[in-house]
């Protein structure tokens, strides 16, 4: 059952959108740029950073994974490619998933990749389902997060990893700071406690951690450079009003981020 405030309905929207957009030619080149790879993700995940997954959750052929919030299959379908590994891909926006399932068919990956259109907070697999569990800058964009993290734990299998960025605002702002924290963040970014009190309140033990700001910095200043040279190709696909919008929002996000308003996060962990 899909339970979304009007809020979750809009996100949902914005990110219709961008997967429609996502297999134009300026859209594909302006993301090889950013993250190295041209599936249409909608996280700040680059090629890099889903090379490391591979290792942080122990994928090989033999593997079961769960990638949550999939959109277009970025970096599921990628992770299933290098491995062998079966992956499961889970959205809402069923246009990302229909983008996915031709992505697999091209990568001739059909046999190991499953799209479902479903609620990360209401999974619909039994208990112990899967070895592995991803997701990309996705709790960031939710509301129900510890629902969320509760359902991961229910549908890996004990021994299994979960690994996930996710983006949050700094702690102890002052109020102009944290408002423009939040001008700048993903729509739910917000948390009361900690990720990493969040993760044990909701059965989790970390394993790894890593701070990935500046890496997320380097693709905000790399974006910014990949839309100013394909300025003209925007303007024709967003018409100019939106290309200018889009430039000022990507130019106040970087100052944000050097500012310290921002950080983007990387956690590994297993059932506790």
């Amino acid at each position: 059952m899909f339970c979304c405030t009007e809020s979750e309905i809009t996100l949902r929207s914005h990110f219709e959108d961008a997967y429609r957009r996502s297999r134009v030619p300026v859209i594909q080149e302006i993301e090889r740029r950013v993250c190295g790879c041209d599936y249409g993700g909608n996280s700040w995940t680059t090629k890099e950073q889903a090379d490391a997954l591979i290792g942080q959750l122990r994928l090989d052929k033999h593997s079961d994974l769960l990638d949550l919030g999939a959109g277009t299959g970025w970096p599921g379908i990628y992770m299933a490619k290098e491995t062998g590994c079966a992956v499961s891909l889970v959205d809402l926006p069923e246009i990302g998933l229909q983008l996915a399932k031709k992505r697999a068919a091209e990568e001739g990956l059909e046999q190991r990749v499953s799209v479902t259109i479903a609620d990360a907070a209401d999974l619909p697999f039994a208990k112990g389902s899967f070895d592995a569990i991803s997701h990309s800058d996705l709790l960031c964009c939710l509301i129900r997060k510890d629902v969320v993290l509760q359902q991961c734990v229910r549908v890996l299998r004990p021994q299994g990893y979960m690994a996930f960025t996710v983006i949050s605002i700094t702690r102890n702002l002052s109020k102009t700071q944290h408002e423009r924290a939040i001008a700048n963040a993903p729509g739910f970014a917000e948390i009361e406690i900690d990720y990493h009190s969040l993760l044990k309140n909701t059965g989790w033990r970390v394993t790894d951690w890593s701070d990935l700001t500046d890496e997320y910095r380097e693709s905000c200043v790399r974006q910014i450079d990949a839309d100013a040279e394909n300025q003209s190709a925007l303007e024709n696909l967003l018409g100019s009003q939106e290309t200018k919008e889009r430039a000022s929002n990507w130019g106040a996000k970087l100052d944000a981020m050097n500012d310290g308003l921002l950080l983007r996060e990387l956690f590994v962990c297993q059932p506790a």
